[in-house]
């Protein structure tokens, strides 16, 4: 069975014949370890697939906001990057007045779904507490900024199904990525979440689940709360953090409703030993894992993780992907 097959019975719990597995190392990571890490990737074919003996580029960067120094999206904002090989983080907000909303246009450039193309793209926008006051004191111009960014947004999508379209075999699964949480909380309630944020995802993810494709939806911080939420909008395959929510709130709100992809801790992975990384991802299948499916594993490794975490991370993932073969 391959690595798609696997993924595809996990998410619909059609027995998988193992849990499907990945690893996203950070371009730093690569830039610090180099050769070392190379040899790692190298050991484990069954996570990375055959390397054979191409060279690596090390220090290739491929998405430009992970480049030190200021970047500018299609929307105005200013991506500020201070270390290459670590993403940045928006600092210019190109609509910090209310009455900017009302002038605001969209974008003539069509950018598809960057990472955070929903509430993020809110939040990049307005900045942060001004967006917070938006929602606390709920004037006209919130809506009218929701109502612009979705209606961009239906744009993309309406581009990416015929993209999609146009393709022989295109991957059945359609991946999203918009950070809903903080660490230890959502943003805003749960009510007022449903209220603004809801109707917006449902629009933009439905057209694709009645085109007939998967929704893929990673989505960082503390959102359990609003998980059931998202399976309603369409999402398939939810990608929450561990850290964030807890494994037992992702089981009660998860376990046999809707595939997790689990990001493993990441915020664990530089400071614990091998033997509490291995503790980690078998507690994480012993909690969300089921013979019938319904969980993916992924790890992230950035150049802060020793290599002897990288390496008991990857050798804990081939351990455990088998663990209810």
């Amino acid at each position: 069975m391959t690595a798609q097959q696997d993924r595809l019975k996990a998410l619909n719990f059609d027995h998988p014949e193992t849990i499907p597995v990945s690893v996203g190392i950070l371009p730093a990571a690569w830039m610090k370890y180099r050769e070392a890490l190379d040899e790692l990737v190298a050991q484990h074919p069954i996570i990375f697939g055959p390397q054979g003996e191409r060279a690596r580029d090390y220090d290739a960067i491929h998405t430009e906001t992970y480049i030190a120094g200021d970047h500018v999206d299609a929307w105005g904002c200013v991506w500020s990057n201070l270390k290459t090989g670590m993403e940045a983080i928006v600092t210019g907000h190109p609509v910090p007045t209310r009455a900017d909303v009302r002038a605001l246009g969209q974008p003539k450039e069509d950018s598809g779904f960057p990472h955070g193309f929903m509430y993020l793209r809110l939040q990049d926008l307005r900045g942060f507490e001004e967006l917070m006051v938006d929602f606390g004191e709920q004037p006209p111009e919130l809506q009218m900024l929701i109502d612009k960014v979705l209606a961009y947004n239906l744009r993309q999508a309406k581009l990416r199904l015929a993209a999609l379209g146009a393709l022989e075999n295109p991957d059945p699964i359609v991946g999203f990525g918009d950070d809903l949480g903080l660490q230890h909380r959502l943003p805003i309630s749960p009510r007022m979440w449903r209220k603004f944020l809801k109707p917006c995802y449902a629009a933009i993810y439905m057209p694709f689940r009645e085109a007939g494709y998967y929704v893929y939806m990673h989505t960082d911080g503390h959102i359990h709360e609003i998980i059931p939420d998202l399976v309603d909008a369409g999402v398939n395959v939810v990608n929450p953090q561990v850290r964030a929510n807890g494994l037992d709130n992702l089981a009660r709100v998860c376990k046999g409703k809707v595939c997790v992809d689990l990001d493993l801790d990441r915020q664990m992975f530089p400071f614990a030993t091998p033997q509490q990384i291995d503790a980690h991802i078998r507690e994480s299948v012993d909690t969300l894992g089921a013979p019938e499916g319904g969980l993916w594993l992924r790890a992230e490794i950035g150049d802060d993780v020793p290599l002897e975490n990288t390496a008991a991370i990857l050798d804990a993932l081939e351990t455990y992907r088998g663990y209810y073969s």
